[in-house]
C-alpha cells in the first residue's frame, strides 16, 4: 500500500483556521470510509472525522462538532478546522481505510496506511 500524503498544518492563534489536505493512491482507497484522526504529546491517537466514499455521509467526534468539516473527491480528504483551540494541537493523519468497530455505531477505526501526519500547533 502506499501511504497518504498529509499537508497543511502549521501554527495557529485560538480562534484561527486551517485546512488540512490529504491525498491517497486510488490504490488504497478499500475501506467503508476515510478519515482524520490526531495525536497530541503524551496521549493516543484519537478518532477526529470521517466521511464514507460511498455517499459522503460525514462523522465526528464530539470534541469538534460544530468546528471541523470533513471532504473530499476521489482521492483527496480535506479537514476544515475553524475556531481552533489549543486543545487541538496534535500531529493530524489520515487514513484511507476507516471502519467502525464491529459492534460499535461511534468507535471508528483506521485500517490503512498511516502517512507522516501534518503538525497543528495553535497558541493561546
Amino acid at each position: 500500500q502506499v501511504q497518504p500524503v498529509e499537508s497543511g498544518g502549521g501554527l495557529v492563534q485560538a480562534g484561527g483556521s486551517l485546512r488540512l489536505s490529504c491525498a491517497a493512491s486510488s490504490h488504497t482507497i478499500t475501506g467503508y470510509a476515510m478519515g482524520w484522526f490526531r495525536q497530541a504529546p503524551g496521549k493516543e491517537r484519537e478518532f477526529v472525522a470521517a466521511i464514507v466514499t460511498r455517499d459522503l455521509r460525514t462523522y465526528y467526534a464530539d470534541s469538534v462538532k460544530g468546528r471541523f468539516t470533513i471532504d473530499g473527491a476521489k482521492n483527496t480528504v480535506y479537514l476544515q478546522m475553524n475556531l481552533l483551540k489549543p486543545e487541538d494541537t496534535a500531529v493530524y493523519y489520515c487514513n484511507a481505510d476507516v471502519r467502525l468497530r464491529p459492534g460499535s455505531y461511534t468507535d471508528w477505526l483506521g485500517f490503512g496506511d498511516w502517512g507522516q501526519g501534518t503538525q497543528v500547533t495553535v497558541s493561546s
